[in-house]
């Protein structure tokens, strides 16, 4: 994992756009700390047309998003996940150069374990699926490995969503999520069943509406705690 040192923000500059400023728009901004707190803001306000704007007037946006997923503050996690694919529509060039650093991440060689790179990939997917197209055989292989399971049952739930055809193959090998030891993955893989309409998991799904163990699912732009059975009942509803 890379290492970054925020103390030293002269240390890193950042190319701006040599396009004129509109009368009210915010300055250009070369101090690397001012940025990364503007991101922050954006995203802690949910204003992904906001990040948009700004990526399109500072190149270093796309860096920090990618940093920002090692946030320890969850919802900050998850928004900057969710900005990658927002910018993946708006930049898909500058989004590019960061998959490979992503699928990288999900190499145990990297020694990063993901930290959310599948649903980041996924996300991307959403928004731009070209960025992903030739990958696609290789990120569903990482559903095997136990420290990305959860992260990519909900990069394939919001990839699939939009772009059923894509990861029709695998739907069937996420079924057996439902009986995971592991809450949050039995959670996931409600979620993810109910976004692909996946009507032949609703018998599965029914037999966990009694189950009270707690999780959270990042949906809407907001991250939600609830419960597996909670979880359960929503998908089955999107299944009717």
């Amino acid at each position: 994992m890379v290492m970054i040192d925020h103390c030293c923000p002269a240390a890193i500059t950042y190319e701006t756009s040599a396009r004129p400023r509109k009368s009210g728009a915010w300055p250009l901004m070369k101090d690397r700390r001012a940025l990364r707190e503007q991101v922050k803001d954006l995203l802690r306000q949910g204003n992904f047309p906001g990040l948009v704007q700004l990526a399109g007037r500072e190149t270093g946006v796309t860096t920090l998003l990618l940093q920002l997923l090692y946030a320890p503050d969850e919802l900050l996690h998850w928004r900057a996940l969710e900005g990658l694919g927002h910018l993946a529509a708006a930049y898909p060039g500058r989004v590019q150069k960061v998959i490979g650093r992503l699928l990288w991440s999900l190499n145990e060689d990297s020694g990063s374990f993901g930290w959310g790179a599948a649903a980041a990939l996924g996300e991307i997917g959403r928004h731009q699926v070209s960025l992903i197209q030739e990958i696609i055989p290789m990120f569903i292989g990482f559903l095997e490995e136990p420290f990305s399971q959860g992260p990519m049952l909900w990069g394939l739930g919001r990839l699939g969503e939009v772009h059923p055809e894509l990861i029709a193959e695998v739907v069937p090998d996420i079924v057996p999520f439902l009986t995971s030891s592991e809450p949050q993955l039995r959670a996931y893989a409600a979620w993810c069943l109910g976004k692909l309409r996946y009507r032949e998991a609703a018998s599965q799904l029914r037999q966990l509406l009694t189950d009270g163990q707690p999780a959270q699912i990042y949906d809407a732009g907001q991250l939600r705690r609830t419960s597996v059975a909670g979880v359960a009942r929503e998908a089955l509803e999107r299944l009717d």
